[in-house]
Order: C-alpha cells, then sequence, then structure tokens
C-alpha cells in the first residue's frame, strides 16, 4: 500500500521512474484499444494509461473501474504521445502505464459528480459534504486554512507568546448573543455553556503572570446565521500584560504582514491607517468602511434644514439628518427599474424611502421639485454632482437610519459598478469606538464592545457626568469592509470597574453572582493588559476571496443551525434526558 507521493507530485523530470499512486478514480474514459483513467488525490491528477501491451486481465479490470472507486496503481511514468498533452494540468506532459492495478474500495454512483458540485444545490452538497469535500476548491481552502493557522502560531510563538487551551465547559456570563447551554447529570437543574469567547479565562492568565497569550479557540454562539456567521466558529485569540493599544496593533500589524506575505505573496505597508469611529460613521456610514473606493457619505442638513419640503426639513427638525452619496457616471447604467429596487434595499435597513437625482441626457430627480433653486445648486455642489452622475438621499429623524442605509447603499453600488478592483485589499484600524450604547427598551445603556472595555484616560469624568459621550480604548481591524477582528484595552482598576458595572445596571450582588471569580482574582495584583481576536474563519474567506465561511469550515451547518450531513440537532432518547433531570416541553404551533 505504501504510495511513492502523491499524484500530482511528478512532472517530466520523473519520466522512466516506476511509482505507486493511490487516490480516487475522477473518470475512465474507453477509447477501444485505449482506457484512460484520471486518478485524484489531494494533490491533483495523474492520467493512468492502459494501452495494447497492457495484459488483458489488467486491462478489463480497468475498463470496470467507474468514478470514485479507490484506487493503487503502479508503472512507470511516461511521455504522453504527440497532441495529448494537457497544459492545464501540473502532471499534463506524462501519464502512468500501468502494470499493476488494485481496486482497494468500490463506490455507489455519486449523488452529483465530484466536479460539477458547485452546479448543484447547496442542500445536496452539504447532505453529502464528504463528497463535496473531494472539490479540489474546498480542498485548497482547507489546506489554506491550516497553512495560516501554522503560520499563525510560527509569528506569536516568535514574539513571545504562549498556547494555551482555555475550557469548553464554562459558566454561563449571558451577555450579548445566547449561550449554548450544557446539562450537568452530576449536579442536576444546572448547566454549563459553551463559550462564546475565552475572554475571562484570558484576562485571569494574565493575573497569572503568562503575560503574553494566544490561542486558536472554538468558540459557540446561539445566534442567526448569515453568510460570514457560524453556531460554531474559530477564533485566534490573544492577551497581553502590560501592553496598551499601540502594542497590540503594532503585533497584529506585525502578524497580517506576515500572513499577507507568506499566503499571497502580498507585501503591506504599516502602519496602517487609523480611523475614529465618529469619523468612519460620518464619511461611510460603517464603523467597518470599505476604503477601496471613495463615494463618502456627504451631510445636507443645513442646506435643506429651513426648507419648504418638509420630509427634509422634518428630518433635520427632529434631530436626524439628510445625508447624500454620488455614484459618479453610472446614470446610463441605472434604470428607473434598479433605483426602484435599490429604494426597496434601503428600507431594509429602515428608511423610510429614497430620493434619487439622475444626471443622464436629461436629469431627473424625485425630489427637486420640493426644493428651491438655490437648495438643488447647493446640493449638486456640496455632492459634487456632474452629468452622468446619480445621487441618492435619505432623510430621518434617527442619523443612525440615515447612516446605516446610505453605508449599505454605498457599499452595493460600490459593488455592482465596479468601484474598486476585487482583488485589491485596504486595511485599516477603527478606533475610539463608544463606551456605551443606549438600549430603548431596557431604559439603560449597554456596553459596545463587553463591560471590562477600558474608558479612554481623559473621558474618565464623563462617566459621572454624560456617559454617552465616553469613548473606548477599543480597536477593530476592518479589510475591504469586512470586521476581521476586535479587541480592547481592558479596565484592571476595581473603581472604574464598579463604575461601569453601575452604569450597565449591574448591582455588585449581580455582579458577584455573574463576573465574582474574576472580581476576586482582581484584588490579588492584575497588571494593565489588552488584547484582540480575529475571526479565523472569516480571515481565512477573505484572503482567499470566498463569499461565505463554510467554505472553509471542513462540516458546515445551515442557516438554521443544522448539519445536514449528520442530521444534527437530533432528539435523544428520554432515558438520557432522565439522566439529565430534563423535561422537554414542545408547543405545537
Amino acid at each position: 500500500m505504501q504510495r511513492t507521493d502523491y499524484c500530482a507530485s511528478f512532472g517530466a523530470n520523473d519520466i522512466g521512474k516506476r511509482i505507486k499512486v493511490c487516490g480516487w478514480a475522477q473518470k475512465q474514459r474507453d477509447l477501444g484499444s485505449l482506457i484512460f483513467i484520471d486518478l485524484r488525490d489531494r494533490s491533483g491528477i495523474l492520467q493512468l494509461a492502459f494501452d495494447e501491451n497492457t495484459p488483458k486481465e489488467l486491462f478489463d479490470l480497468a475498463f470496470g473501474v467507474r468514478a470514485e472507486y479507490v484506487l493503487a496503481a503502479e508503472g512507470v511514468v511516461r511521455a504522453r504521445g504527440e497532441g495529448a498533452v494537457n497544459p492545464n494540468l501540473p502532471t499534463g506532459q506524462i501519464e502512468l502505464a500501468v502494470d499493476k492495478l488494485e481496486i482497494l474500495s468500490e463506490s455507489a454512483t455519486p449523488p452529483f459528480e465530484v466536479l460539477s458540485a458547485p452546479d448543484v444545490r447547496e442542500e445536496m452538497r452539504l447532505k453529502y459534504r464528504y463528497l463535496n469535500l473531494r472539490h479540489p476548491d474546498l480542498q485548497r481552502n482547507i489546506r489554506f486554512r491550516h497553512q495560516l493557522a501554522k503560520c499563525t502560531r510560527d509569528y506569536f510563538d516568535e514574539n513571545g507568546f504562549l498556547e494555551i487551551e482555555t475550557p469548553i465547559l464554562i459558566k454561563s456570563t449571558p451577555e450579548g448573543a445566547r449561550d449554548y447551554l450544557v446539562p450537568s447529570r452530576v449536579h442536576p437543574g444546572s448547566f454549563y455553556a459553551l463559550p462564546q469567547s475565552p475572554q475571562l479565562y484570558k484576562q485571569l492568565l494574565m493575573v497569572s503572570g503568562f503575560d503574553r497569550y494566544m490561542q486558536i479557540a472554538k468558540c459557540f454562539r446561539d445566534e442567526d446565521l448569515r453568510a460570514d456567521r457560524q453556531p460554531e466558529f474559530t477564533q485566534l485569540d490573544l492577551e497581553m500584560s502590560f501592553a496598551g493599544e499601540d502594542d497590540v496593533i503594532g503585533i497584529n500589524e506585525g502578524y497580517l504582514k506576515r500572513v499577507f506575505r507568506e499566503m499571497l505573496g502580498i507585501e503591506l505597508e504599516t502602519p496602517f491607517r487609523r480611523m475614529p469611529w465618529k469619523e468612519a460613521m460620518e464619511n461611510y456610514g460603517s464603523d467597518k468602511p470599505d476604503l477601496r473606493f471613495d463615494m463618502k457619505l456627504v451631510d445636507l442638513s443645513d442646506i435643506v434644514k429651513n426648507s419648504e419640503f418638509k420630509v427634509f426639513a422634518g428630518a433635520v427638525a427632529e434631530g436626524g439628518s439628510v445625508r447624500a452619496i454620488n455614484v459618479k457616471g453610472v446614470a446610463d447604467r441605472m434604470s428607473r427599474k434598479e433605483i426602484d429596487k435599490l429604494t426597496d434595499f434601503v428600507k431594509t435597513y429602515r428608511a423610510k424611502g429614497l430620493a434619487w437625482l439622475k444626471g443622464g441626457e436629461e436629469t431627473t430627480s424625485s425630489y427637486a421639485k420640493f426644493l428651491s433653486e438655490e437648495e438643488n445648486r447647493a446640493i449638486e455642489a456640496a455632492c459634487g454632482f456632474e452629468k452622468g452622475d446619480v445621487l441618492f438621499l435619505v432623510a430621518d429623524s434617527k442619523n443612525n437610519v440615515v447612516l446605516d442605509s446610505l453605508g449599505a447603499l454605498r457599499c452595493k453600488c460600490g459593488e455592482k459598478y465596479d468601484f474598486y478592483d476585487k482583488s485589491s485589499f485596504a486595511l485599516l484600524w477603527v478606533t475610539d469606538f463608544p463606551m456605551f450604547e443606549y438600549d430603548e427598551e431596557a431604559g439603560r445603556y449597554k456596553a459596545m464592545h463587553h463591560p471590562f472595555t477600558s474608558p479612554k484616560d481623559e473621558d474618565l469624568p464623563l462617566l459621572d457626568s454624560d456617559p454617552g459621550k465616553v469613548r473606548a480604548k477599543a480597536y477593530d481591524i476592518v479589510v475591504n469592509g469586512w470586521e476581521v477582528g476586535g479587541g480592547s484595552v481592558r479596565i484592571h482598576r476595581g473603581d472604574v470597574q464598579q463604575k461601569v458595572f453601575d452604569l450597565l445596571g449591574l448591582t455588585k450582588e449581580e455582579a458577584n453572582a455573574k463576573f465574582g471569580f474574576l472580581l476576586e482574582a482582581f484584588r490579588y495584583g492584575v497588571p494593565p493588559h489588552a488584547g484582540l481576536a480575529f475571526g479565523f474563519d472569516r480571515l481565512v474567506s477573505l484572503l482567499l476571496g470566498l463569499d461565505a465561511i463554510r467554505d472553509c469550515i471542513a462540516f458546515p451547518k445551515v442557516q438554521n443551525a443544522c448539519e445536514l450531513m449528520t442530521g444534527c440537532p437530533a432528539p435523544v432518547p428520554t432515558e438520557a434526558l432522565d439522566e439529565l433531570s430534563i423535561r422537554v416541553a414542545i408547543t405545537e404551533e
């Protein structure tokens, strides 16, 4: 069974060598006196050849081979015949003249051809994921993921970080997304939680004196899925003692520089651009702006605040704003039907509608007739409007609706009209996030990141006077409009931590019940510390240019958090529930 090497490792230099290879039959071609079998393994394809010199019983064995049979083949490497060279294959100049063939395993007819998998509906591909994973693209993705993990461990090891595993069964401290809960058999009525992040444990490791920690950690969140979300996912997690924001940013810029060089052959320039959160929101309508193209938001509130057009003036009077983007040079490519589709699109971001001005053969508009000539000219000047452009305006009494909807519209138009090179990368740090956001339903503040994020030193007095204006020592790394990582400097002063708990509505008793073990540890000498976590699946997807992270995860879940291949989650026997002191109550809808 010992093979010489992988199928695609051989080339013209190996002509005349005797080798043995193993793999799956991609396809068999019967040409009468000739039979060719494309043998595939994780490296690629090698053509097996059987001809008039092949013994009859071996020829007959090859004749019976079907797709996905598992084979072992031995023979001599030879050059392909004239006109038979395949320049699209690394092994396209050679073939293996087989004199020994063994069928190691037969295969039933697959539900789809491995190479046609991208054209097969996703539910079928995920049900037979083990077949889908034989596709060269997915094999490449999983191999790339392995290589990135090795690059990651090498870099952080060289920079003094220790990889330390933290527990998977932990105490539930619900903050943000819902926990996945695991019942305890030994302690009836009590539950473990699966970690949403190793956050508290890595802070405890700083108290323990390990100084620099990293981990490629499995994490879990019981939340609705999107293309870049999975219920179980992987984080690159790290924490540093005696470190501040610049230290964490510096070590991670070095990491990304190394990753892009080794994995993609791209040399990044450091330091990366830094942008305060407020600037990102005002200019791009997003805290993760895609900087591969321009198209900034323009605030028109001062121009229209006294307008007779109440849709605009009313939004400003109620504390909101009117803003616009200029989609340059697309007027001849954007139909009225397309504008209507974009109007429906912004409504998904709670915008009430979309006003527009189109500079085509004739300039047309949905709003111009309601404004004065002076107001129209001022809007066009502010937006740099020219013939061929299309302006889009959103007005709302809530600023976040205006920013969110125009920010999303900006990205949609940038992609649709090819405003950037899709193979390029734009990296930046978004900094100075608000410490808190106000939850109107709960009637209190909640942490924008988590309750252990430190306020900026100069904003400490605002904790007492104006918490909504407090900025955090928090930072996100953004690549091409994706947040691929985020972190913060942590609070290490007990008085500051208590003020934050008070603002979040956590009494001392509640804080103790949730985080008592951490607060107790902080009584025994806690160093200043800071950290960051990358979404590892998201980073792999970004580097490979994938549309969804499931394409770099071996066995992903689908939209409703099910795994179609094994059929989980699934009911369990009543006896198993009895052991766990659990009764299931299902209400029929």
